[in-house]
């Protein structure tokens, strides 16, 4: 009987301390994030990732270097993701043989990201969408609608604002453009747009519209994003009420689009749990709340955006594959210096 109720109570207490070990090793499960995105904004997210799952999250953020730092890391890197912005870090991020391809087949929620906004062998994946558009004068423009070839429109002559040609949004919109319209014409669109500068380009897309406000331009070149975070802002929220947004090329090919992403570390020691946090982005949930967090557009087209994002009117992104924009961006990079475009009107 003794003997019964030893083999009992020392059942007992190995099935506690299993049961401890394995909840020891659940609490355990981490996942490191690089980013390039400021904690604030992803903050909301990783806690209702952590609140889901039980999975803590650890975020290095930097401006610049991730790149370079998980490559000079190598296999004893600790990140397991790399949060990112713009089609050009993501692809550099893959071209340096820093990620690995993720098929969508092994993770469903995945499947959920159109095609052309992840990259073929699932290297990266688009999260959320900001369109390049136009921030026009309440007062001195009319016109509902516009397109990127009518910018380089003599009729817009000293009435364009825009930040440097070089910066990775612009280059990325040269890009699309060279995509759909091809070198030649592309370097005579840029010329055009030069042309019809205020200024030389110069700050980053709110100063823009703080100049369209201030009546030295008409229209802007400037992400959507920038409309909410200006409304927030005491000092910039007159700069946003001056101004209404305008999607070029709504009814044709499309608004030129970029996007927030993530990508898979080659050496990731967290994988399973890497793995996870990447599905639970590209869930309904995790979209909504990461494009409420950044009031960008969810990537998933069944997710709506939030009603702020919503009043600037309807996104119509361009469909062309963004791997396919990216591999153009080395090219539209050489017309800026090629047209002295930074240079501004009178080159």
């Amino acid at each position: 009987m003794r003997l019964t109720a030893c083999v009992g109570a020392l059942a007992a207490a190995l099935a506690l301390s299993s049961s401890l070990t394995s909840s020891a090793a659940s609490a355990a499960e981490k996942v490191n994030i690089y980013s390039y995105r400021q904690p604030q904004l992803i903050d909301p997210l990783l806690k209702a990732f952590t609140a889901k799952t039980g999975i803590e999250t650890n975020v290095i953020f930097a401006n610049a270097g991730l790149e370079e730092r998980i490559q000079a890391e190598g296999a004893n890197s600790p990140a397991d993701v790399l949060f990112t912005v713009d089609i050009g870090r993501l692809t550099e991020a893959k071209e340096r043989g820093i990620t690995a391809g993720v098929p969508v087949t092994d993770v469903k929620e995945l499947a959920a990201i159109p095609a052309n906004f992840r990259d073929p062998e699932g290297h990266w994946f688009g999260l959320t969408l900001r369109g390049r558009v136009i921030y026009a004068s309440k007062e001195r423009v009319k016109q509902d609608a516009i397109t990127y070839a009518e910018l380089a429109d003599p009729k817009w002559k000293g009435k364009i604002c825009t930040r440097s040609g070089q910066h990775v949004y612009n280059v990325s919109l040269i890009a699309s453009v060279l995509a759909h319209k091809g070198e030649a014409a592309t370097e005579e669109w840029l010329k055009g747009v030069r042309d019809n500068l205020a200024r030389k380009p110069a700050g980053g897309d709110r100063e823009q519209v703080r100049d369209v406000k201030a009546g030295l331009c008409d229209i802007a070149l400037a992400n959507t994003y920038y409309m909410a975070a200006m409304l927030k802002d005491p000092k910039q929220k007159e700069w946003a009420e001056s101004v209404r947004i305008i999607f070029p090329d709504a009814g044709t090919t499309g608004t030129h689009v970029n996007v927030s992403g993530v990508s898979l570390i080659k050496s990731a020691p967290n994988k399973a749990a890497a793995l996870k946090l990447m599905a639970f982005l590209a869930s309904e949930e995790g979209q909504r709340l990461y494009a409420e967090a950044n009031s960008e557009y969810p990537i998933d087209p069944k997710v709506p955006p939030t009603e702020l994002v919503q009043s600037w009117g309807k996104l119509e992104p361009d469909k062309t594959p963004l791997a396919n924009i990216a591999a153009q961006r080395k090219k539209a990079s050489e017309l800026v210096d090629k047209v002295k475009f930074d240079a501004g009107p009178g080159t």
